[in-house]
């Protein structure tokens, strides 16, 4: 919208109007999630029977059994977290040795290399998914029928989901720092070598702080994106099931009060997450 173009009081209404509508249509799903995770019934539905902490609380007796005594939710939550740190981790690692590639360097073939790397972007979370379950667990098979090899390491479970997710999070990964890189004035580096630095030195004290703040954001980016993952994480789990797998396996034995306490948890740490990342972005 152009603040110099002059606007009609019909026109500013109808606009306010859109706002709030389409807010209103982002919010009020999570909303009234969030509000039946305190309803006192035994079903996520009206009539509301009044406000209760059971749905987190509860140890078991009186037939209700609580999020922070579900065993079951706690554990996927848990593999959840150890999915996400180390995606996080490895993606923001690829992120920045990506940036340095794409931005610093110049050789044959970088158009190309850099469209492969953008190509899981397109691809479906689920054909991403199928395509890294067939092609490891074929390695596997193989390794196992001619060499007596067993490689655990790519059947399904909690390896071969970090790695499906690295597939596409490393490329988020990569644009967010990349980005920042692009900013980056030269020069500082090389004032740095000309007082006698090295150019590791010079990386670990002037680009690399530079460089913190996309850093920060890409892993809180990838946290989030690695923890709330189905559609390629449910075509590479094992036995240790992540939370949102979990969660789907419990909706189809139908929805529980205890479903939008996890919802409303994830909410709230996922919110004071982006509100961290975005703190620290502001300040770098």
């Amino acid at each position: 919208m152009i603040r110099s173009v002059p606007r009609s009081r019909w026109f500013d209404a109808i606009y306010l109007l859109y706002l709030v509508a389409f807010f209103v249509y982002l919010a009020l799903p999570l909303i009234v999630t969030g509000v039946f995770a305190f309803n006192d019934a035994p079903f996520p539905s009206l009539p509301w029977k009044g406000f209760t902490l059971d749905w987190y609380l509860a140890d078991g007796t009186g037939g209700r059994t609580g999020l922070f005594h579900d065993d079951g939710l706690l554990s996927a939550l848990w593999v959840s977290v150890q999915i996400a740190f180390w995606v996080t981790l490895v993606s923001v690692s690829l992120g920045c040795v990506n940036a340095v590639l794409f931005e610093r360097l110049n050789f044959r073939g970088k158009e190309l290399l850099y469209l492969l790397m953008l190509l899981p972007l397109v691809i479906p979370g689920v054909i991403l998914g199928v395509s890294i379950l067939v092609f490891y667990s074929g390695m596997a098979n193989d390794a196992s029928r001619l060499w007596g090899i067993e490689l655990d390491l790519f059947r399904p479970g909690m390896t071969l989901v970090v790695m499906g997710q690295v597939a596409f999070i490393a490329t988020l990964s990569t644009l967010v720092i990349a980005a920042r890189l692009r900013k980056f004035d030269r020069q500082l580096e090389e004032a740095a070598l000309n007082l006698g630095a090295t150019p590791l030195m010079a990386w670990f004290t002037v680009t690399l702080p530079w460089l913190m703040p996309s850093i920060f954001g890409a892993g809180a980016m990838a946290f989030l994106m690695s923890f709330e993952n189905f559609n390629t994480t449910v075509m590479l789990t094992g036995s240790d099931t992540p939370l949102t797998v979990a969660l789907f396996n419990r909706l189809r034995e139908g929805s529980t009060p205890v479903l939008n306490a996890v919802a409303l948890f994830l909410m709230v740490g996922s919110a004071l997450l982006a509100m961290v990342a975005m703190r620290r972005s502001d300040r770098g």
